[in-house]
């Protein structure tokens, strides 16, 4: 019972967690050194928590690799349904993964400006997009972990929907969060809504989610770092005159309106 509480409490700690590992350092007065340390030890620890989330998850995967993990996981899936018996978020959960990403471009829209220009959050946001559905489908394929309701289903580790969700928040918060924490607030709380659902809607084991966010929030961060390096090979102009922003169709489809100022 212990570890399917302490499971439990990590997963719903996870946007406290990761807010923790994002917050910077503060340096030692009169100390030269303690700069460059403490930036070191936060990018450490930005991905130390979510790699432990991950190996969690994978350790939880079979009884082969960790019983205590693999039976705390089932247990703790099957005391949720009990509790919350006949849950349906009525395809909620396929919207609210791209309602960070909907945030971000709707305050670029009313012209409050980010971290990025608007091309350059949107090349961020569709590499990170590919690295984060790249990690998630080759696990998928890996483990083939049997979902909840369904046995015969064998996607269910990691949990796409979740690292879309903390992706996309992750993102939200680079772009806007040190400027409006209530952004970060708010992103957070909806990626952890929709990993929520997926776990009281029996689509997947809590495992999947916590794995699931944490590989979103790593590819969010690795290419929202890396992208000052591309930043020679953009055309300048162009950055500052195009706007892309999200479209959405009935059925949970999505897609980018661009427009650019002549």
């Amino acid at each position: 019972m212990l570890i399917r509480l302490r499971l439990l409490l990590l997963l719903a700690g996870w946007p406290c967690i990761q807010a923790a590992a994002q917050a910077p350092t503060r340096p030692l007065p009169d100390s030269v050194t303690a700069r460059p340390a403490g930036h070191l030890r936060a990018a450490l620890l930005r991905v130390a928590v979510p790699s432990v989330a991950i190996g969690v998850g994978v350790l939880a995967h079979k009884p082969t690799f960790n019983q205590t993990l693999c039976k705390a996981k089932q247990d703790l899936q099957e005391e949720t349904q009990e509790v919350f018996s006949g849950f349906d978020a009525h395809g909620l959960d396929d919207y609210t993964r791209h309602a960070p990403l909907a945030l971000a471009y709707g305050l670029m829209a009313t012209g409050h400006k980010g971290v990025r220009t608007p091309l350059g959050f949107t090349l961020i946001y569709l590499v990170a997009h590919e690295l984060d559905q790249g990690v998630v489908n080759h696990l998928k394929r890996i483990t083939a972990e049997p979902r909840p309701y369904n046995a015969q289903d064998l996607s269910s580790f990691p949990s796409s929907h979740t690292s879309q969700a903390f992706l996309t928040a992750t993102l939200l918060h680079e772009q806007y969060g040190r400027q409006y924490p209530w952004v970060s607030v708010t992103g957070y709380a909806v990626a952890t809504a929709t990993g929520t659902m997926r776990v009281l809607g029996n689509k997947h084991w809590a495992t999947d989610v916590l794995a699931g966010a944490a590989i979103g929030f790593l590819s969010a961060e690795t290419v929202w770092h890396a992208y000052p390096a591309l930043t020679k090979l953009l055309p300048q102009r162009l950055a500052h005159k195009m706007l892309l922003v999200p479209t959405y169709a009935p059925g949970g489809g999505a897609g980018l309106a661009m427009g650019v100022q002549l």
